[in-house]
């Protein structure tokens, strides 16, 4: 089994130079690994602080883990973070994030990569958000005697470890010092497949999405004159062009009665473009918008990244993209606010997706007309958009707490340096 693992990582890794040419996102995998351990090399030279290296794959677990980044940073100042990304949705975004010392690319996950990282970073200990479990990272790690914990974690059965031909992907989850697990149902997963260092901690991103509701907000004069007006605003985040098809409809019916706040997912050409086209003479880019001239724009579209979270600030429903596709994305940050939510049907995997529809503040829906008619009642009812509201904020109160509950245990593994 360890001989295909090794044969899917580099068999993956042909694929992505192969198709870079014709695909950014790959170029960019491909180009950041180019020379990685030289360049990681020269950054550390000469370098004694002692280190910690988190790990995410990519933007999103990067803020599910950035709380427990800076609870670190602020308990131990002493310390350097390694910042490590897979992705370059992650990592070309972060890249000069101030609160790590070094941000990197992940190396492709080889037993000599995995050696010469670790004998280049020297960490003393290692942090994997969520989803990131790498065989021989983990191995070199557990051989050098390095604790390395996986945090905000969720397992499903239908996954590997859980299989009977997955005994080198349990051999993985047995690399970790301790698994801190989003809820129940994950700890008892991997409690049946023999790992037993495992708590129930909750899921961090509680922590940063109530710390950003609690924030003051940022200065955005543009969206404060789009919304001047204390018209509603429908705030529509990550789309991707699978929503479009649902969401059209219902903005070309009351673009004159609310405000939509448009982000797409990726800022491309063409996403920008569909939008423009299903509602000619009505959107506004972000780029060229004006104090002055996003007054009369029934849409304000955003073609720039790393603003989404503050612009639930200013809505009054929201639209959450991804679950017409691969699956949704970020659900918590718009429930800070406490907004009604709509979303796609592929949500199963999410468990505060699962809760927020169990609790009434989440609608998924399959088509314009099932939006329709979630939205409609909302519509009329200030009342039921009040309960939502503050069903919302409780939940996101009482789910918050996994930052603190982690790092009570790196207290404790840190007491033994």
């Amino acid at each position: 089994m360890l001989f295909l693992y090794n044969i899917g990582v580099r068999l993956y890794a042909l694929l992505l130079q192969l198709v870079a040419p014709f695909v950014p996102k790959a170029r960019q995998w491909a180009d950041g690994r180019r020379n990685l351990l030289t360049h990681i090399r020269q950054e550390l030279a000469g370098q004694a602080a002692p280190r910690v290296w988190f790990h995410c794959a990519s933007l999103g677990e990067f803020e599910q883990g950035r709380p427990l980044l800076e609870a670190f940073a602020a308990r131990y100042p002493d310390y350097q973070i390694v910042l490590t990304f897979f992705s370059p949705s992650g990592y070309e975004i972060r890249k000069n994030w101030p609160g790590a010392a070094y941000v990197f690319y992940l190396p492709l996950d080889t037993a000599a990569n995995a050696r010469q990282f670790l004998e280049l970073v020297q960490p003393r200990l290692a942090v994997f958000v969520k989803y990131e479990f790498w065989y021989h990272f983990l191995t070199q790690l557990q051989q050098r005697g390095i604790p390395a914990i996986s945090v905000s974690a969720i397992f499903r059965p239908e996954q590997a470890f859980f299989k009977p031909w997955g005994s080198l992907f349990r051999r993985i989850l047995g690399g970790f010092a301790h698994i801190f697990t989003q809820n129940e149902a994950s700890a008892a997963l991997l409690h049946t497949a023999g790992i037993g260092q495992v708590s129930v901690a909750g899921d961090t991103r509680f922590d940063t999405v109530l710390r950003t509701a609690a924030a003051p907000p940022r200065d955005l004069p543009i969206v404060s004159a789009f919304t001047a007006d204390q018209a509603p605003v429908f705030v529509i985040g990550s789309s991707w062009p699978e929503d479009l098809p649902a969401l059209i409809p219902l903005m070309q019916r009351y673009q004159q009665q609310m405000r939509f706040i448009v982000a797409p997912h990726e800022v491309t050409v063409e996403n920008l473009s569909l939008v423009e086209t299903a509602l000619p003479g009505q959107v506004l880019r972000y780029s060229a918008a004006t104090v002055s001239n996003a007054a009369p724009a029934r849409v304000l579209l955003m073609d720039n990244v790393g603003l989404l979270s503050q612009l639930y600030r200013f809505g009054s429903y929201a639209y959450i993209g991804g679950a017409f596709g691969k699956g949704l994305h970020n659900t918590l940050e718009a429930a800070a606010f406490g907004l009604p939510l709509f979303f796609g049907p592929v949500y199963a995997k999410f468990q505060e997706a699962q809760d927020l529809v169990r609790l009434g503040c989440a609608f998924p829906i399959t088509s314009t007309a099932e939006l329709q008619a979630a939205f409609e009642p909302l519509w009329l009812d200030a009342g039921t958009r009040a309960v939502i509201r503050e069903t919302s904020l409780t939940y996101i109160q009482q789910k918050a707490g996994a930052t603190a509950t982690i790092m009570r245990w790196l207290e404790k593994e840190m007491m033994k340096s």
